[in-house]
């Protein structure tokens, strides 16, 4: 048995534990009724659906989801989008809801401890590796790579890692390696980031994925539940401990990234505040974007609604259905309306004389006749008012909706009501 398992990719001995319970307050309103991994992305796509698509393009097939902060939209649609693992087949996808299941009194109270209060079910996958990743990033990354160096360096931990500028890095919490990549010192957003050894100018981010033998991680987890003094996480006390105490590696986010030959740059983007989630979201829109989402070869899976194509009518001068330099999803129906630069999630319908400039829409999302929008966010079904203007006034738009220091106006529909309701 131990032999046949040797000869196994290491992706089929491990299982991936995705930590989904995030907040996400800096997203406002777009979390007011889900947990950032739930946050629409992409036009079709959550922002969960990446580290769920890298685990199971990279071949891991028993995954586990720990859910916390207002998990209804995030269990739902995992319900519907990821409901194809066969236990037959040796698959497994489990959502871990935090359930008081070690204390009444006891939810999950750091990233380790949602791992500790679920080892009996991680016992029962039985795996070698566990990948631990967050849930709240936009990127493709190969977790076989990662699994692959673990092994080889013989680490306790492997942790995934970006290079970002030096003057940036202060805002991570970062690495300091040596010439094998073996982890010196973990600094916790420094004033005066290290630099790498082959390059004194960038520094190594932790991505907060880390790879770990079970058996080993199993162990360290009960000792840390024991320690009233740790907070139970990850980044604050388990790695730092094995730094001082055992072996980290770094992993470079470069030697796994998956890319295709239209994307430049290995492609990572936290989209945790909302000129970050406008700026992700319509960079798609670009000739080339960055992030190449028609790789077959990779494909982010999700949950695909039964709706009909996009539809586009009128053609009269002032009163056209178009579409230029932008993303529309199934179901969208533009009448007579002219949109630009925007992106448009599913069921979007856009009446007549309306103009769309910079839009990220989420999904049925109807705009009346001759509103002009523009540099805006809008939230799942709110209903735009007939001639209202967003993005031309800044005195006015901050009056009414959530506005952005850089110009990026969110609509939600009791931002609407309030509108109607003073006019």
């Amino acid at each position: 048995m131990q032999e046949r398992r040797k000869n196994l990719r290491l992706a089929n001995r491990s299982m991936a534990f995705v930590l989904a319970g995030g907040r996400g307050s800096r997203l406002m309103e777009l979390t007011e009724k889900r947990a950032k991994p739930a946050v629409y992305f992409g036009g079709k796509s959550r922002i969960i659906d990446f580290a769920l698509s890298n685990a199971l393009n990279s071949g891991i097939r028993k995954m586990a989801v720990a859910t916390q902060y207002k998990a209804h939209s995030l269990i739902r649609h995992m319900q519907r989008g990821w409901n194809f693992f066969r236990a037959e087949r040796n698959e497994y996808l489990d959502i871990l809801p935090a359930s008081q299941r070690v204390a009444e009194n006891k939810w999950y109270l750091g990233t380790a401890d949602a791992v500790t209060q679920n080892i009996d079910i991680i016992d029962s996958y039985d795996v070698d590796h566990i990948v631990i990743l967050a849930g709240d990033h936009i990127y493709k990354m190969d977790y076989e790579l990662m699994l692959r160096q673990h092994v080889n360096q013989n680490a306790d931990v492997t942790v995934g890692c970006l290079t970002v500028p030096r003057e940036e890095a202060s805002a991570f919490g970062v690495m300091d390696v040596n010439a094998d990549s073996t982890i010196k010192s973990f600094l916790e957003k420094p004033a005066d980031p290290p630099g790498t050894p082959d390059d004194p100018t960038v520094t190594l981010a932790s991505m907060g994925i880390y790879v770990f033998d079970w058996l080993f991680l199993r162990e360290l987890l009960l000792v840390d539940a024991e320690d009233e003094s740790s907070t139970h996480d990850f980044g604050s006390d388990l790695i730092p401990h094995i730094v001082k105490n055992g072996k980290a590696v770094a992993h470079r986010f470069s030697s796994s990234c998956v890319s295709s030959d239209k994307e430049a740059e290995p492609y990572w983007r936290d989209v945790g505040t909302l000129d970050a989630f406008w700026k992700a979201n319509l960079d798609l829109t670009d000739f080339e974007p960055e992030l190449d989402l028609y790789d077959r070869e990779w494909p982010i899976w999700t949950y695909s609604e039964i709706v009909p194509p996009a539809k586009f009518i009128h053609d009269d001068k002032d009163r056209r259905g178009s579409a230029i330099s932008s993303l529309v999803s199934g179901g969208c129906i533009l009448s007579g309306s002219s949109v630009t630069n925007s992106l448009l999630f599913t069921g979007v319908h856009s009446h007549s004389y309306s103009a769309l400039d910079h839009v990220v829409a989420m999904p049925y999302v109807t705009i009346n006749r001759s509103a002009r929008l523009s540099n805006v966010i809008i939230e799942r079904g709110v209903v735009i008012p007939s001639r209202l203007i967003v993005g031309e006034d800044p005195v006015e738009d901050a009056k009414w909706f959530r506005r952005t220091e850089k110009g990026v106006c969110l609509i939600t529909q009791d931002m609407i009501d309030r509108w109607e309701a003073n006019k």
